[in-house]
């Protein structure tokens, strides 16, 4: 091989090694970011062992939000309308919280299979609006 092309060769393999250790290291620094959620019958089907921590996504059931005589807790159903989980949480839900509503909750399973939550997230609709600027919106048509 001609010394001239030899050159080239080698000049473009760096350039390429480099190219593809920049975007693997993009990559595993964006894989911390993405937070991706099981639905319930994902995550019964999966081998989640106890004490894992794991984000789980659905809709609050109808008619399973109790909460204790205390108020500081509160338990609940998540489900995909094919499976469902209860669940255990003790804190301050959200404000959009409430039954047929999305939620992605971060939790683990204890070891009586019950999942208690450390995290709860309601999930708001594309037609979701603030309260501020429906009021300010509904005065300015009247």
């Amino acid at each position: 091989m001609h010394p001239a092309r030899q050159k080239k060769l080698i000049r473009w393999v760096l350039i390429l090694t480099a190219l593809s250790l920049a975007l693997g290291l993009i990559l595993y620094a964006l894989k911390q970011n993405i937070n991706l959620f099981y639905t319930p019958t994902e995550l019964l089907n999966a081998h989640i062992q106890n004490g894992q921590v794991v984000r789980l996504g659905g809709y609050v059931g109808q008619h399973s939000v109790h909460y204790a005589m205390t108020g500081r807790s509160v338990s609940f159903v998540v489900t995909d309308k094919k499976h469902q989980i209860s669940i255990q949480y003790q804190g301050v839900l959200p404000t959009l919280f409430r039954e047929g509503q999305g939620v992605v909750i971060t939790g683990r399973f204890d070891s009586s299979h019950q999942f208690i939550a450390d995290q709860v997230l309601a999930k708001h609709d594309e037609n979701y609006m603030p309260a501020i600027l429906k009021k300010s919106l509904q005065g300015q048509t009247a």
